[in-house]
């Protein structure tokens, strides 16, 4: 799973084929530091992004997922 770290998040997004489908859905989850530097606390546990987009391949999904992640980390930041 492709993870990426923006500010204090760490922010995973992957594509996965949908189950009876030959197209893609794009995943994202959001973590962020918790008091215990050993963990991380889930603000935006994972969900499916862009339900309404037919996405073809695993790479078309994640970058779909990485662009909705941006999205999701401004209204979380607002």
């Amino acid at each position: 799973m492709p993870t990426k770290s923006i500010d204090s998040y760490v922010v995973e997004f992957t594509g996965e084929l949908l189950e009876g489908s030959e197209q893609w859905g794009a995943f994202v989850s959001i973590l962020a530091p918790s008091d215990n530097p050993m963990h991380m606390t889930s603000i935006y546990p994972k969900k499916r992004v862009a339900a309404e987009a037919v996405l073809t391949s695993q790479n078309d999904a994640e970058a779909e997922a990485e662009r909705a992640a941006s999205d999701i980390l401004k209204e979380l930041r607002s």
